[in-house]
C-alpha cells in the first residue's frame, strides 16, 4: 500500500503558527498533524504501508527531512514531489504520478480523524465521508440504492446528502486514477482555476469503478486556532484512553501539578503551577507560577505569571502576565 499526502499549501487560516511551519507539521498532542494521519490510515489497512509520498511547496531542507522521519517511524520509504503552483487538488495528486500505480490512498493533510472499518481491498474504491448537519459547505457525495457512490457534489445549495467528504480516499487501480487527473489537465477541464479531483472520481464511476463510503466515527479539523485546540483536546483523550506514557520522564515538576489528560514533553520543566486538562507542551517547554487549561504550547516555549486558556503558542514564545485566550507565534515576546 502507498500513501500520497498532498500538503504544498501553507495553511493560512492557522497563521501565525503557520509562517515557519507548514500546518501539517504542527503538533497536536505531540505529534505532527500529518504523522497522526498516517498513523490513522495504517489502522484502518490490512496492508503494510510501503511508501509515502509528500506532495509539497518549497518548504526547505529541514521540513523534508521531518517528513521523511515520519514516513521511516512508519517503517515506509519516504518520497518528496513538488507543486510549484496552487493548481488544484488533482494537480497535487498528480505531481507524484509515479506513485500512482496499484493499491493507493490519498489523504489531503489538514484532518484527522477515527474509524473503525477496514479497509475492503476488493472494493474499487473507498471515500471517507462523515455525516453532518449542514452540508451546504462542503463537498458531499450522492449513492444508488446499492450504497455505491455516484456522483460527487460540491457544496450543495439544495440537500443532496448529509455524508460530507474529508479529503482521504483509497483507489485499488492507482493507475486508472492517474490517466483521469491526465484527461483533466490534457483538456483543460478547470473549476475556479484549477483542476478538481472530484471531476476525477465522477470519470471514474461513469467509467464503471463502483467506489464505497467509509464512515468515520469522528472528523476532526485542523484549520484554525479554535479548532486545532479542540483536536488536540480530543487526541489527547484518545491517546490517554490507550494508556500511552504522555508525560516524559525527564519532565521536571517543582511543586506543580498535571491534570490529566495531557501531553508534556523531553525536558519540560513545571514551577509552581498546574497545568491541564487538555494541555500539550513540546519538548524545552517551561511553565513557571502559571495556570494553563486547554492550551498547546510549541518547544521551548516560556510561559511565566500567567493564566491561559484556550491558547496556542508557538515554538520558542515567550509569555508574562495576563489571563487570556492567545494566539502567540513562533518567536514572539509578550511580556
Amino acid at each position: 500500500m502507498k500513501i500520497i499526502v498532498p500538503m504544498a499549501g501553507r495553511g493560512s487560516r492557522l497563521r501565525p503558527h503557520t509562517l515557519t511551519v507548514p500546518k501539517p507539521l504542527v503538533p497536536v498532542g505531540g505529534k505532527p498533524i500529518v504523522h497522526r494521519l498516517v498513523e490513522d490510515i495504517a489502522a484502518v489497512c490490512s496492508e503494510k504501508i510501503e511508501e509515502i509520498g509528500f506532495v509539497i511547496g518549497d518548504f526547505g531542507a529541514d521540513i523534508e527531512k521531518e517528513l521523511i522521519k515520519v514516513a521511516e517511524k512508519l517503517g515506509a520509504k519516504a518520497k518528496i514531489y513538488y507543486q510549484d503552483k496552487p493548481l488544484g487538488t488533482a494537480h497535487a495528486v498528480l505531481c507524484a504520478s509515479e506513485m500512482l500505480d496499484g493499491p493507493v490512498v490519498v489523504a489531503f493533510a489538514d484532518t484527522l480523524f477515527k474509524a473503525d472499518f477496514k479497509i475492503d481491498p476488493n472494493a474499487d474504491g473507498i471515500l471517507w465521508v462523515k455525516q453532518i448537519e449542514d452540508p451546504s459547505a462542503f463537498g458531499v457525495i450522492k449513492m444508488n440504492d446499492k450504497g455505491e457512490i455516484i456522483d460527487f457534489v460540491e457544496k450543495p445549495s439544495t440537500f443532496v446528502s448529509d455524508l460530507a467528504m474529508i479529503g482521504i480516499y483509497y483507489f485499488k487501480d492507482g493507475l486508472a486514477l492517474r490517466k483521469e487527473c491526465e484527461y483533466l489537465i490534457d483538456n483543460d477541464v478547470i473549476k475556479g482555476g484549477e483542476y478538481q479531483l472530484p471531476d476525477a472520481l465522477r470519470r471514474l464511476t461513469e467509467s464503471g469503478k463502483k467506489f464505497k463510503p467509509g464512515e468515520v466515527i469522528e472528523w476532526l479539523d485542523c484549520g484554525n486556532k479554535e479548532v486545532t485546540v479542540f483536536t488536540n483536546q480530543r487526541v489527547l483523550e484518545y491517546d490517554y484512553a490507550k494508556n500511552l506514557e504522555m508525560v516524559h520522564p525527564s519532565s521536571k515538576l517543582i511543586n506543580s501539578i498535571i491534570i490529566p489528560p495531557c501531553f508534556i514533553g523531553k525536558d519540560v520543566i513545571l514551577e509552581n503551577s498546574i497545568v491541564g486538562p487538555h494541555v500539550s507542551l513540546g519538548h524545552g517547554s517551561m511553565v513557571t507560577n502559571s495556570i494553563i487549561h486547554n492550551s498547546i504550547l510549541q518547544a521551548n516555549a516560556i510561559i511565566m505569571d500567567a493564566n491561559l486558556k484556550d491558547s496556542m503558542l508557538g515554538s520558542n514564545a515567550k509569555y508574562k502576565g495576563l489571563a487570556r485566550d492567545l494566539s502567540l507565534s513562533d518567536y514572539s515576546i509578550i511580556a
